[in-house]
């Protein structure tokens, strides 16, 4: 009997977890309005200076949204740091980034590529990382297909544009972003070179 009281108690707080999250898709689509000049009435950015947001996990929009909000009442000090964010969320209230996140997130992100020159050097990276260097495995968190998990809080990565994950990698490395759980990107992007960042967000475009 014993047996089962552990994996029942983990099965239900599972289940609390993956229900707290009530934001309304509906609502979300409809407030919608100003994200779509940057990302794309369906979260599909076309500029790839602008991050894919369709079909990211709805609790990580969400503490991206509010750590915006964050960054911008502190004056850049906490959370995450971007001037034109901060003008997006400077009305939002905390159910409107609920809403936003469930509307994003019920989108489905539209596939990206891998230039056939980076698959090798790239899957390495990403599935062994490098122990000599002391760089963790990519795949460890996001993934063998990149899609993260929504419970852990790590992003979905596969398909998006590269130009943006090598913007946020660069800004990892040089702790100009530091709102990562406990450090772990800062501490990864710190030991990637160049030629990591530029293969890594190639390769991540068309995840193989």
């Amino acid at each position: 009997m014993k047996k089962l009281v552990l994996p029942l108690t983990l099965l239900i707080g599972l289940i609390g977890t993956a229900n707290a999250f009530d934001g309304d898709a509906e609502a979300g689509k409809a407030k919608s309005t100003t994200c779509v000049a940057c990302h794309g009435t369906d979260g599909n950015s076309m500029v790839d200076i602008y991050p894919k947001i369709a079909g990211q996990h709805a609790e990580y929009l969400y503490k991206q949204l509010t750590d915006y909000k964050l960054g911008m009442t502190t004056g850049g000090k906490d959370g995450r740091n971007n001037a034109i964010m901060f003008g997006m969320v400077a009305t939002l209230s905390d159910q409107d980034m609920k809403d936003l996140a469930a509307y994003f997130a019920s989108q489905s992100m539209k596939s990206g590529t891998t230039p056939e020159d980076v698959i090798a050097k790239g899957q390495q990276l990403y599935r062994g990382g490098d122990q000599a260097r002391g760089v963790a495995a990519c795949i460890a968190c996001h993934g063998p297909r990149g899609v993260g998990t929504s419970l852990a809080g790590f992003p979905k990565i596969s398909s998006q544009h590269a130009s943006y994950l090598k913007a946020t990698l660069l800004e990892f490395r040089d702790g100009t972003r530091a709102n990562d759980m406990n450090g772990m990107m800062g501490d990864i992007a710190r030991k990637l070179t160049d030629e990591d960042i530029e293969v890594l967000s190639q390769y991540l475009g068309g995840l193989h």
